[in-house]
């Protein structure tokens, strides 16, 4: 494959880490400070009340009708309540939706819903109030939902990663496997932050969400890996991990580029149109959805690959001081064996000596004495 650009993309992951550290930081504080999490009754649990009307009434006007209404509602009173907004397009006459989600325990009454209408009808005679639909989620229920659907994305991690450890073995495929799910986690937290930035509760919508960006980036990363492990076979051992990776990657970026522009294009023109009808549940599907392949995109190439680089670079070194710390070892154990061999040695040549001398200085006074007898 034709290599287009020429980005060192392992000497840039700090940088690259850096931005995605810091995009999450600023989303964390807005999160915490300014936009709290909104999580929608089929979390945990509620009521929600659907009213068409036609016309045009501020969104102000009906919520403080609501609002005081709820005060005279025993039952209702600590429930929050959030409101949405959205086009009829079942309505010839300009029609329009309001959704009325109350959080809380107990499912709103007949009486209490009747209490509510009849208010807004009040309120607004001339703009034809009427209860379109009406759905309750018992808490227990919803709160089961979820743990559901955390369960489906922690399996589908999992097997992802028994996935790419199982065909990339020959690279190192589980730690391959594990920098891949580091990945998409950042792009997991990058689609809550949209969800919680933009004022959106995390519902269903969410979760469809979550699934189809893991998808879709492990795609991307998968393919990336295929390059890596195809120019590994191709240039040999020689040549290291990130000269590799920078490659693969350069010779994979305007594929990735091309398949995200063309998949965005094509959401981004689902989310023109619910925009333009206002219509909250494709928004809350189609914009996290956009910024989520976005953020695959950017995480297949500046994240995942790098990261796997750090870790195999981490892994060698420690590796080599391993084996450099064994050879040392071993040589001391040599040079201290070969010490012990010379001084038995030494000890042995001086014990003959000792014993030569000996013997020599018995044969001189044996010889001295036979000497004296002869003279005698």
């Amino acid at each position: 494959m034709r290599q287009t650009f020429h980005i060192d993309f392992v000497k840039k992951s700090k940088i690259f880490f850096g931005i995605s550290l810091c995009i999450m930081l600023v989303c964390l504080v807005l999160n915490i400070f300014v936009f709290p999490t909104q999580v929608d009754i089929q979390f945990t649990g509620g009521t929600i009340i659907k009213y068409s009307y036609s016309g045009d009434v501020k969104s102000g006007d009906i919520e403080k009708t609501v609002n005081d209404t709820l005060k005279d509602i025993e039952s209702l009173k600590k429930d929050s309540i959030t409101y949405s907004y959205s086009e009829n397009l079942a309505a010839s006459d300009n029609g329009h939706v309001v959704s009325l989600q109350f959080i809380g325990n107990k499912a709103v009454s007949v009486d209490d819903k009747t209490k509510i209408t009849d208010s807004l009808t009040e309120a607004f005679p001339d703009n034809k109030f009427t209860e379109s639909s009406s759905s309750s989620v018992d808490a227990s229920k919803g709160a089961n939902f979820f743990f559901k659907c955390l369960a489906a994305v922690i399996l589908a991690a999992v097997l992802m990663i028994f996935y790419v450890a199982l065909r990339f073995r020959k690279i190192g495929g589980l730690s391959a496997g594990v920098m891949a799910v580091a990945a998409l986690v950042h792009d997991l937290i990058i689609v809550y932050f949209v969800f919680a930035m933009f004022r959106m509760p995390l519902n269903d919508n969410f979760i469809a969400v979550v699934l189809m960006i893991l998808g879709y980036s492990l795609n991307d990363t998968i393919v990336i890996y295929d390059r890596i492990r195809e120019n590994r076979r191709k240039s040999g051992p020689k040549v290291t991990t990130g000269e590799i990776v920078n490659t693969s990657l350069n010779q994979c970026m305007v594929r990735t580029i091309c398949t995200s522009i063309t998949t965005i294009a094509a959401i981004l023109s689902v989310l023109v149109v619910a925009l333009i009808y206002n219509i909250d549940s494709i928004i809350s599907f189609a914009l996290p959805m956009m910024i989520g392949l976005i953020s695959g995109s950017y995480s297949s190439l500046c994240i995942a690959a790098p990261l796997w680089v750090m870790w195999k670079n981490h892994k060698d070194k420690k590796r080599a001081e391993e084996r450099s710390k064994g050879s040392s070892e071993g040589s001391s154990k040599k040079s201290a064996k070969n010490s012990k061999k010379s001084d038995t040695k030494a000890k042995k040549d001086s014990a003959k000596a000792s014993e030569s001398e000996k013997k020599s200085e018995s044969e001189t006074k044996s010889k001295e004495k036979s000497d004296d007898e002869s003279e005698d």
